[in-house]
């Protein structure tokens, strides 16, 4: 991927100072490792009247693959081979923003000994990137530069001029102009909409991103009329980050507008208030319901199928009502970490006694199952593919045939209260489907008729009067045979 910056000078005011604002002399071809590659800073001309330093990145996609998050939101089948064949060698990205903030960091801060006056002021500035992934198309690209000052040319990128009957593809060919921005601006701009265009980040967004992002945005952020939606793609739509980093950006709008320092307008409230104000993670309000509908129904032995990493097992060995526990899982992985979890190997003895887990998939019939009082299936009815829930259904309710069954799953019609979540996207990258309550309902009554069971619908968490709650859970129990 590649990227120029270039302006103009007079005698006095040679346009090879930029190297000096760099840092980067105009005379030498410099490279600079990263995680990801390498950057090269190069001057295609350098002269008094014009100067151009350009940035190339070679990026590695295997040490990408081995140091970036490797997983995401709705993810694709073919998301393996996608880590390797992608844009990321060609296209302007993050990976290209992390390189500008590593080799230009003292120009972005603006410092510059050797000439202060030039870092301070503005300059006749010309940046171009030849390929931009820009999800929102040319359109979004003028709607976030020009605010900030910046004469904006974006244009689309054929997906191959050899076919124009193919259309545009996601991508722009992009040039800015501006004589009213320093170079640590722009460099800041850059910085914080290259990701932002391209609506993605190759490493995990941690809560540090909020500072980098107020950092970066100083001055330009509070104002700026596409504050939100640079916000929530820079935090990678995380939703509590975003939250975060839109209050901060108010408290510096209240504190510009008031003339005041923002510590003076964030006073309001004590900092041992802020915990007691989170809301509960629909997690630990799923448990919570399962254990309720658990105790409810009078069970002492319990299967968790489908058990993962143990949490649910773990909140009920603190319940004593729940004298056996048994969870099963198909991978390995999954029930080596809930025995780290729950201690196995340092359980007393009379603890141990209570807690089993065993390998096991759900799509065939297990003896082991037999003969318990409930079962739960939390969050697993949705990674089947929905030819095999029906070897599930025999599985659960025919063989093992437990007096009480709880099944939660995703009610989809609630994703759109989910900030985070693309539209269309479903919430876990191995989620085969998600069903809204009709749908659900539609699976659950027939399964309940077909072996004798009641079932009732209980909403998990908050239940939202036009989408309904985020999770759904259906409870099944055996219907009382009639005396003759």
């Amino acid at each position: 991927m590649f990227l120029t910056i270039s302006t103009t000078g007079t005698p006095e005011s040679p346009a090879t100072d930029l190297g000096f604002l760099l840092h980067k002399h105009p005379d030498k071809s410099q490279a600079f490792s990263t995680s990801y590659g390498t950057a090269h800073v190069l001057y295609p001309e350098a002269h008094a009247e014009r100067c151009t330093a350009g940035m190339l990145l070679e990026v590695d996609p295997v040490a990408l693959v081995r140091r970036g998050k490797g997983k995401g939101r709705g993810g694709a089948p073919d998301a393996a081979l996608a880590q390797y064949v992608n844009d990321r060698p060609y296209a302007a990205s993050s990976l290209l923003a992390v390189a500008l903030s590593a080799v230009f960091s003292s120009a972005m801060r603006g410092v510059c000994a050797s000439r202060p006056e030039r870092a301070a002021r503005p300059l006749p500035l010309r940046i171009e990137v030849p390929v931009l992934p820009a999800r929102g198309g040319p359109a979004l690209v003028q709607r976030l530069f020009e605010p900030l000052g910046w004469a904006v040319e974006a244009e689309p990128v054929a997906l191959d001029t050899a076919f124009p009957e193919w259309g545009d593809s996601r991508y722009v060919s992009l040039v800015l102009e501006s004589g009213t921005l320093t170079l640590a601006e722009a460099l800041r701009h850059l910085y914080v909409l290259l990701p932002v265009l391209d609506d993605a980040k190759h490493y995990w967004v941690a809560p540090d991103e909020v500072d980098k992002l107020l950092r970066a945005g100083e001055g330009w952020l509070p104002g700026h009329p596409e504050q939100k939606l640079i916000t929530s793609r820079f935090l990678s739509r995380r939703w509590s980050l975003t939250r975060q980093a839109m209050e901060r950006l108010e408290l510096v709008r209240l504190a510009e507008a008031d003339d005041s320092a923002v510590e003076e307008i964030d006073n309001a409230v004590a900092p041992e208030t802020e915990a007691e104000e989170r809301p509960t993670p629909l997690a630990v309000q799923r448990r919570e319901a399962i254990v309720a509908a658990l105790t409810a129904s009078g069970a002492a032995r319990v299967l968790d199928l489908g058990c993962g990493q143990g949490q649910l097992v773990q909140a009920l060995l603190k319940d004593p009502r729940f004298t056996e526990i048994v969870g099963l899982d198909v991978s390995m992985r999954a029930l080596t970490i809930a025995s780290r979890r729950l201690k196995l190997d340092r359980m007393g003895e009379r603890q141990a006694s209570r807690v089993k887990l065993l390998q096991g998939s759900l799509a065939y019939t297990d003896k082991r199952l037999g003969g318990y009082d409930a079962a739960v299936l939390s969050e697993v009815i949705e990674h089947l593919d929905l030819p095999r829930l029906p070897a599930l259904e025999y599985a659960v309710f025919g063989a093992a045939r437990p007096r009480t069954v709880l099944v939660t799953t995703p009610n989809v019609e609630y994703n759109v209260r989910w900030e985070s979540l693309p539209a269309g996207h479903v919430r876990h990258g191995d989620h085969r489907f998600e069903w809204t309550r009709e749908e659900f309902q539609g699976w659950a009554r027939p399964v309940a008729e077909r072996h004798g069971y009641g079932v009732e619908f209980v909403p998990v968490g908050p239940d939202d009067p036009e989408v309904g709650p985020p999770t759904q859970m259906a409870v099944f129990s055996v219907k009382e045979a009639k005396a003759a």
